[in-house]
């Protein structure tokens, strides 16, 4: 098409999906443009959103110590005085890294990168405003929008970015706070309520539904909220924030009822908003509903203007830098006529909190809404040598079985190294895996992973009949340790 179109594909943003969609289409041998309005490629995920956050979770859990508090103490530390400035420094080198892999991804498939703002002028031509008040305009047969989302900022919250802040603000912060406030107890707010948490902040959480983190089995976020009411995190849940007034410097959340909750300072974190307000999509026939997010085909990403599609947080759920590669890849398969295989159906959702959540498949909830027969396995992370050498308090993984089939529907995982451990049971799942692999499968000892082949075996005792010794009859009971091995079931 370049007879025709400056470029066969013109990616509006740089993040996750736009990466992804971008190298794809120079795989093809296609001609690609990446325009993007930051200094620096990477978008959201690498500037303000999934790798600052993670990378901050990280650097707290190293310098306070944090995974070894279980042997020496709450009073251990590996530095005493914690600065901004030493989060800072790890942030740094980390996004340097981040953004010079990128940028040689680029080079090497040849992807073209300009930095500025893109606006349609129609569906096959973008202007591009550069940051020296230049324009310019160049044309696409296919266009892929990914640009990402930002902070919801409602106008009666009086966000000063220094002692009220949003999510984008909480990297740059200039001090640390004896006391933060968060308001929204969706995932971007409980990851950095616990991170600040691990800091030995005093933290509050305000949210206006009964329940935090409402797509996440309910047995695990019951013993998520117990760690953290143990180590002195506050829930004001049920209850609507109506106002926000400031009392010598500090703000001051006022909730309906009348309750005040002080603190050093305020994070805002209910809700993000599809950053397409500056697209003029208009232009191209589309249209953003109220948070600023596209309507696409969920199996193409598609959207009402066929040569356009979109990708990433600007099309809604799951909003997952893993989900969001995929759709990008997709897209640009489909854009360019390419064989893209069915993904699977199941995929892993992780929370960076402090403990990390990580959850996959049905939750108990799911499977009881479905009507499925089930049972469900638990193991707790200190039954494991892994987890005792570790010093682990909490942690658990939970598995839920179908009855009928002995398929494993779901696996859930609260405690260190959850968004990792998940992995195992993701493919189980996704392979129409029953149970019993983790009963015959031989893990590395000592190993977190372990805790697999325990709720296995606490499963077992529930929904496998129980055998009979030969000759009499005493019931075999069913071990459910670490150590335990398959010849003990016999």
């Amino acid at each position: 098409m370049a007879d025709i179109y400056d470029y066969d594909l013109v990616v509006i943003g740089s993040g996750p999906s736009g990466k992804r969609a971008a190298v794809q289409a120079a795989k093809f041998g296609r001609s690609v443009l990446i325009v993007d309005k930051g200094a620096q490629v990477g978008g959201v995920s690498v500037h303000t959103g999934t790798i600052p956050s993670k990378t901050l979770r990280e650097t707290v859990l190293n310098l306070t110590g944090w995974r070894e508090r279980g042997f020496y103490g709450l009073a251990y530390r590996v530095k005493h005085d914690i600065s901004v400035a030493d989060l800072h420094v790890r942030l740094e080198k980390t996004l340097e890294y981040e953004v010079n892999v990128l940028e040689h991804q680029f080079v090497r498939n040849q992807v073209t990168v300009q930095q500025g703002l893109a606006r349609f002028v129609d569906p096959h031509q973008i202007e591009v405003l550069t940051g020296a008040g230049e324009s310019h305009v160049v044309s696409a047969d296919k266009v892929i929008i990914a640009v990402g989302t930002k902070p919801h900022r409602p106008s009666h919250i009086p966000f000063d970015d220094k002692v009220v802040i949003d999510s984008d603000g909480i990297t740059r912060i200039e001090r640390l706070p004896r006391s933060l406030t968060v308001v929204g107890g969706g995932v971007i707010g409980i990851e950095y309520a616990t991170i600040f948490s691990a800091l030995d902040v005093r933290v509050t959480i305000v949210e206006p539904r009964e329940t935090i983190l409402d797509f996440v089995d309910r047995e695990l976020v019951a013993d998520f909220m117990h760690q953290l009411r143990d180590r002195g995190v506050n829930f004001r849940l049920g209850t609507q924030l109506e106002s926000i007034q400031f009392e010598l410097g500090q703000p001051v959340a006022i909730l309906e009822g009348g309750r005040r909750v002080r603190s050093d300072m305020l994070l805002y974190t209910a809700g993000r908003t599809g950053s397409t307000d500056q697209l003029n999509l208009e232009a191209c026939g589309l249209q953003a509903d109220g948070r600023g997010r596209l309507k696409v085909d969920p199996k193409t990403f598609q959207t009402a203007t066929p040569n356009i599609y979109a990708t990433g947080d600007v099309i809604g759920f799951p909003s997952l830098a893993s989900t969001s590669m995929e759709q990008g890849r997709i897209a640009a398969c489909h854009a360019f006529q390419q064989k893209v295989p069915n993904a699977p159906e199941f995929f892993p959702y992780g929370i960076y909190s402090v403990p990390e959540i990580s959850t996959v498949g049905l939750s108990e909830e799911q499977a009881r809404a479905e009507g499925i027969p089930y049972e469900c396995g638990i193991a707790r992370f200190k039954e494991t040598a892994r987890g005792n050498i570790m010093g682990l308090q909490g942690g658990m993984l939970k598995l839920i079985i179908s009855l009928e089939t002995r398929k494993l529907l779901g696996v859930h995982i609260v405690g260190e190294g959850a968004t990792e451990l998940i992995h195992i049971g993701q493919a189980v799942i996704n392979l129409d895996g029953a149970f019993d692999y983790f009963i015959d499968a031989t893990f590395n000892y000592p190993t977190l992973a372990e805790a697999y082949k325990i709720a296995a075996l606490d499963a077992w005792n529930r929904i496998t009949p129980r055998v009979l010794d030969e000759g009499n009859d005493n019931i075999q009971p069913q071990e459910e340790r670490s150590d335990t091995t398959v010849a003990e079931i016999n």
